[in-house]
């Protein structure tokens, strides 16, 4: 059997002795705790050290590397080199791998967790080899070094400055007896706890030892963070729980019959393998800890767990009407030389937070916060110029919330159809983006089936069978139309697919045809010829404008759907037939309680553009995944398929003027079955 003695510089009430098995060996492990007091250490360590096989220290500073530069704890040192009969090692490398390994565990056990987090460590420069990998997950990181270890009220923002940091500290080093890892300038406590918790409330992650989160945090610069710390204590997890800590991540593996410091699993791999420590290599060790599935401790300190997960979702002006509503500018100044001024100028404006988003919760128990980013330019706007003056606004509305910690960006309105419909701005940016068009083609058709059953002018089968139908689709080569060309194709007896070019219809048909066998489906360039047949109409071209079809034609109760971006039916020509439902879009009802400030829709509803981005949120999907005008047909089914799992329903059915009412739909219904006796369609 061989023997461990742990000597701690912690307190000695948390002092034990027992014995166990460890890779393959009989261990009995004894700690000592000498409360801080680095002279009976020292003794103990020169004393105990013909007593047993392997010494560990604990509760110090361990040595580490910073770029190219080597940091070394001159009270450490001195600690260890008093061992000189057996092995004595502070589990520094094995801290270090562990460290990584927590930090890779939890961003593929929670799905992307640390994706654009804000994080701040106490200590870069003691934890650079977690910084490092750290950063592949985020830019959004910062270190208190600085600030704790010289009194310099600044904090570093990139492993770049974290290394240039480290390189004076080194030269420093050179010159001085002093020991850098403490203040050697003189600065003022309250006004660095001050900083330090300001720093701790504005992140979502803070790693450091849990003496120090202690020292510097509170119960409101704690709340809802993730803790990465190692030997968390019950007296560390009550802390916790007072303030409300989310997560707390435990690098220290819970191996043994109590939880031991990682300087003491080291010693248990150093006195298994008969090797020196100094000897044992890095790769020996990521051996071991892949052989014994080690996993960081999860600890939900609260005794709940919120997986948050953040977005950022770009809205516009639509019209001046939508600037007056933001802004103090009178009604009588509507359609003048001055609000065309004040248009203009809101184009040229920053990007700026229109509302944050909170209460969204799946019922996975996933939840989704987030914020609306406006940019200023209304769809005239941004037509009257170059595709790349909208690109630079929605960079700039980017850049804000990767800053601000969103993991993924969604583009609503006009800004996802400018120039290539959102590849160029998810190309330069640094979060993922998507347009929500896949959701929008599958939120509009929803809202079209939806609709025909609320009118009650064509018998739905109660088999699930196909609606007995017909229906169009305008533009149908195009993304979203071949899109609802397909969902139409499953649903209804016949389909019309309308466009411009009649081989690149066919070519559609034929495609359509291998995903539905038994659709009827009839190609044609002159939809205006068939329009007193359908039941449905879809709209999805890229007109901006211009006559798409003459609505004087269509069958009344017909319900049409426009889903291009500008709509293709503005709102005279809708006016011109109430006997017919003009369908804009069909928002959707996201799952919790939806805290926002007002976008003019029911309490709890959202654009189906915006709960693609939600939902993707919600999955931990940060992904680009709608961009450019061929939305993918698998796409749509798989954001379908995954609002439903995060509890998406279809809440309401808006047109030019906004959601109707059972009341609007019961009138247009009246309308149209009068018109029926004399249409002639």
């Amino acid at each position: 059997m061989k023997k461990i003695i742990n000597v701690s510089l912690g307190s000695s009430d948390q002092d034990y002795e027992f014995t166990t098995k460890f890779l393959d060996d009989e261990f009995t492990i004894q700690r000592i705790g000498t409360d801080g007091n680095e002279a009976e250490a020292w003794e103990q360590l020169q004393r105990l050290q013909a007593k047993c096989d392997v010494m560990a220290v604990g509760m110090v500073a361990d040595d580490y590397n910073v770029g190219e530069f080597r940091f070394e704890n001159q009270a450490t040192r001195k600690l260890t080199q008093v061992v000189t009969r057996v092995p004595v090692t502070t589990g520094a490398r094995l801290r270090r791998l562990l460290q990584c390994h927590a930090v890779r565990y939890v961003q593929k056990e929670l799905v992307n967790y640390f994706n654009n987090n804000k994080v701040l460590f106490l200590s870069g420069m003691a934890n650079y080899d977690m910084a490092t990998l750290m950063a592949e997950y985020t830019p959004n990181i910062k270190f208190a070094d600085p600030i704790i270890h010289a009194g310099i009220p600044k904090f570093l923002k990139s492993i770049t400055a974290l290394e240039l940091y480290a390189r004076g500290r080194y030269s420093i080093n050179q010159f001085t007896p002093f020991d850098t890892e403490k203040t050697n300038v003189p600065s003022l406590p309250t006004v660095k706890k001050r900083l330090i918790r300001g720093a701790m409330k504005d992140s979502h992650v803070v790693v450091g030892t849990s003496s120090e989160i202690r020292k510097y945090g509170d119960l409101e610069s704690l709340k809802d963070k993730t803790i990465i710390t190692s030997m968390v204590t019950d007296e560390d997890l009550a802390f916790f729980k007072d303030a409300q800590v989310n997560l707390a991540i435990d690098v220290t593996p819970d191996l043994f019959e109590q939880v031991l410091g990682i300087n003491v699993l080291e010693a248990m791999v150093v006195g298994s393998s008969d090797i020196d420590a100094d000897e044992l290599s890095t790769a020996d060790l990521e051996d071991i800890i892949k052989e014994l599935d080690i996993k960081p401790r999860m600890l939900h300190p609260t005794g709940e767990f919120r997986n948050i997960r953040r977005f950022a979702f770009v809205i516009h002006p639509l019209s001046q009407e939508y600037i007056r509503n933001v802004t103090p500018i009178p009604k009588r100044f509507a359609h003048t030389p001055l609000m065309n001024a004040v248009e203009k100028a809101f184009a040229h404006a920053p990007p700026l937070v229109y509302s944050e988003v909170k209460g969204i919760k799946s019922p996975c128990g996933a939840e989704a916060e987030g914020w609306l980013i406006t940019v200023g330019g209304t769809p005239k706007e941004m037509l009257s110029h170059s595709a790349e003056f909208t690109y630079k606004r929605l960079l700039a509305a980017a850049k804000m919330a990767e800053k601000l910690g969103a993991q993924i960006m969604g583009l609503g309105a006009f800004t996802k159809v400018v120039g290539d419909a959102g590849i160029t701005v998810a190309r330069r940016s640094e979060i993922p983006i998507t347009t929500g068009n896949s959701y929008s083609a599958s939120g509009a058709l929803w809202a079209a089936a939806d609709a025909m059953k609320r009118l009650k002018l064509v018998e739905t089968p109660k088999n699930g069978g196909k609606i007995p139908a017909k229906s169009m689709v305008i533009g149908a080569t195009g993304s979203i139309g071949s899109v609802s060309a397909r969902l139409l194709a499953m649903a209804f007896d016949e389909v019309y697919i309308a466009g411009r070019n009649m081989k690149t219809l066919e070519k559609l048909k034929k495609s359509m045809l291998e995903d539905t066998p038994d659709a009827k489906i009839t190609c044609t360039t002159d939809p205006d010829a068939h329009l007193g047949q359908m039941d449905v109409v879809v709209t999805s071209t890229s007109g901006a404008g211009k006559k798409i079809l003459d609505i004087t034609k269509v069958k009344p109760g017909c319900v049409i759907t426009d889903v291009a971006r500008p709509l293709d039916l503005p709102p005279e020509e809708v006016a011109k037939r109430p006997d017919v439902l003009v369908i804009e879009s069909g928002e959707i009802e996201v799952p919790g309680k939806l805290d926002m400030r007002s976008i003019k829709l029911p309490d709890n509803v959202v654009f189906a553009c915006m709960a693609e981005t939600i939902v993707l949120a919600l999955e931990g999907r940060f992904e680009v995944f709608t961009i450019g005008r061929n939305t993918e047909w698998e796409k749509v089914k798989e954001i379908y398929k995954m609002g439903l799992k995060h509890g998406m329903k279809l809440a309401a059915i808006s047109g030019v003027n906004g959601v109707y009412t059972d009341e609007d739909i019961q009138r247009v219904r009246d309308l149209a079955l009068e018109a029926r006796k004399t249409w002639e369609g």
